[in-house]
């Protein structure tokens, strides 16, 4: 298939555009690059700079005759979205609403969109399946929900086939180490575990230890990147053979705490990574864990490198390239 990959030079799009380069698919990677790097863009010759939020630069990119889309230009930093809600409510909603109405201007049937498991907001049990209530803590929870909620409107008005994808945690990096370029500023654990680990920060914060946990620390579902890239190829690939849509958790279901991954992380660098507990922050969950039982089922997907040695081992691996 022949697919634009919009949001495709950033940390989750570039390892998303590999995978389908490496199914035999023809990509093409649309980025404005506010998070995204050039160095990140594959193929290097398929790229188109633009803004979802230029319905013209849309339409003309899409004009290009493309099968499928591919959704990963939301902003999401959940923080953030408390502060700015305009900001998301603008570019995540009504920069989707306009990749919406170029595709269907265009005549391109199938999405794939990169949600959240956000969606579901404070668990009522786990691990968390797609029947679980949705009920978003968070601003950009919210515009995920709402998202998705358009997608099942326009499926139903217009023929649009998607696939909202949800997930947690995307860690890791490519095992063939063909991305080099690191996240900007990221908030996630990992990166800043690695970022203590070659100096860039004094310490890593713990924010609590008291959790009814096994180690007292919190407990979250990550997804190795590349699993996840080869669950939107599948997720594609199986809206385009039953011309049906999909809601379906992707998540490695078993749970991997702070105190762990920052431990874990002292072994495979063998550096004295130094950590720091403070105070909980407001809303932590003890434990947030997915299920994945029906993306096993339908799509045939399951998590191949999402265990904590090859998470940390890889990103260790791209963050010492960049040393």
């Amino acid at each position: 298939m022949n697919i634009l990959i919009i949001g495709g030079a950033g940390y989750i799009g570039s390892h998303v555009a590999i995978e389908f380069l490496d199914q035999n698919h023809q990509v093409t990677v649309f980025d404005n690059l506010s998070s995204g790097l050039q160095e990140n863009i594959f193929p290097e010759e398929a790229f188109i700079q633009g803004d979802i939020l230029d319905y013209d630069r849309l339409v003309c990119a899409m004009s290009r005759g493309f099968d499928a889309l591919i959704h990963l230009a939301a902003f999401k930093a959940a923080g953030e979205s408390m502060v700015e809600p305009e900001k998301y409510s603008r570019n995540n909603i009504g920069g989707t609403l306009n990749i919406l109405h170029s595709a269907l201007k265009t005549s391109i049937k199938y999405i794939v969109f990169s949600s959240s498991a956000a969606v579901y907001g404070e668990p009522r049990y786990l691990p968390i399946d797609e029947k679980h209530p949705t009920n978003p803590e968070n601003y950009y929870g919210f515009t995920k929900l709402e998202i998705e909620r358009i997608m099942g409107w326009y499926d139903k008005l217009k023929g649009l086939r998607y696939a909202n994808l949800r997930y947690f945690n995307a860690a890791g990096y490519d095992p063939k180490r063909r991305i080099s370029g690191l996240e900007r500023n990221p908030a996630n654990l990992l990166p800043v575990v690695m970022e203590a680990a070659v100096g860039i920060r004094k310490e890593v914060q713990i924010f609590g230890n008291d959790y009814d946990t096994p180690d007292g620390t919190c407990i979250r579902d990550y997804i190795h990147v590349s699993d996840l890239a080869a669950g939107h190829v599948a997720a594609l690939e199986y809206i385009a053979a039953k011309d049906a849509s999909l809601t379906v958790n992707l998540g490695s279901e078993t749970g991997i705490s702070v105190l762990e991954m920052i431990e874990t992380a002292r072994k495979v660098t063998g550096v004295n990574i130094t950590s720091k507990i403070v105070g909980r922050r407001p809303g932590d969950p003890a434990k947030l864990t997915s299920s994945a039982g029906l993306a096993k089922e339908i799509l045939g997907w399951q998590a191949a490198y999402s265990h904590v040695e090859t998470l940390i081992a890889s990103t260790w691996d791209a963050y010492r390239r960049q040393k």
